[in-house]
């Protein structure tokens, strides 16, 4: 049965430390570059850097990298906005010492149902994932890289394997982390090959 092969990479480390970003547009720190440039390396000696184009978020963090990556290998390059980041409102930008610690407690109670003040809420953050996730396969891309967000990441892998939404939080995403899904090209079942840092096993399972 024929078949796709998408690979998604969440950004590296970023400029700045731990905050809210969704929106925030800082670029990725020299570790951030390293650790993806790492990935690559090791996706292509074994033999796995075979795309044929890479899509990609037009956060810096994930565009910066994307653009180096194909003008390297003379790939084909196409921004997604469906697959920016969650938009954090008036906490973009923010430490979480910086947040009231009521609002914040709410929030990493349930993240999925707590929207901080003036934020993109996560259904609809959802929705607009899926959106740019159906277009992916409404491409003729056959092997993608698609470099995104470790939220987005998520709702993938979510939208595919059909699981509910608190179960997307069971998901570890860290820096540079690869994700590779196998998609039939005749609506057979989609299956994930193989998810996280290069060395670990797969997060499902």
């Amino acid at each position: 049965m024929a078949e796709r092969i998408f690979d998604l990479l969440r950004h590296g480390e970023v400029q700045g430390g731990g905050r809210f970003r969704g929106s925030h547009d800082d670029p990725l720190a020299p570790a951030g570059w390293e650790q993806m440039r790492s990935a690559v390396a090791a996706d292509a000696a074994a033999g796995r850097a075979n795309w044929d184009q890479v899509l990609y978020s037009p956060a810096l963090r994930c565009a910066d990298f994307a653009l180096e990556l194909a003008s390297q290998r003379g790939l084909p390059t196409t921004p997604v906005p469906e697959l920016r980041e969650r938009g954090f409102g008036v906490w973009e930008g923010l430490r979480a010492e910086q947040i009231p610690i009521e609002d914040l407690s709410r929030f990493w109670a349930n993240p999925l149902k707590y929207d901080p003040p003036e934020a993109e809420p996560f259904v609809i953050f959802r929705e607009r994932v899926v959106r740019g996730w159906q277009k992916l396969l409404a491409g003729d891309a056959l092997r993608p890289l698609i470099v995104t967000h470790g939220g987005v990441v998520r709702v993938v892998i979510g939208e595919v394997f059909g699981l509910s939404a608190d179960r997307l939080l069971l998901l570890e995403v860290p820096p540079a982390c690869r994700t590779r899904l196998r998609v039939p090209t005749g609506g057979g079942r989609p299956s994930l090959i193989s998810h996280g840092l290069e060395g670990t096993a797969p997060a499902l399972g």
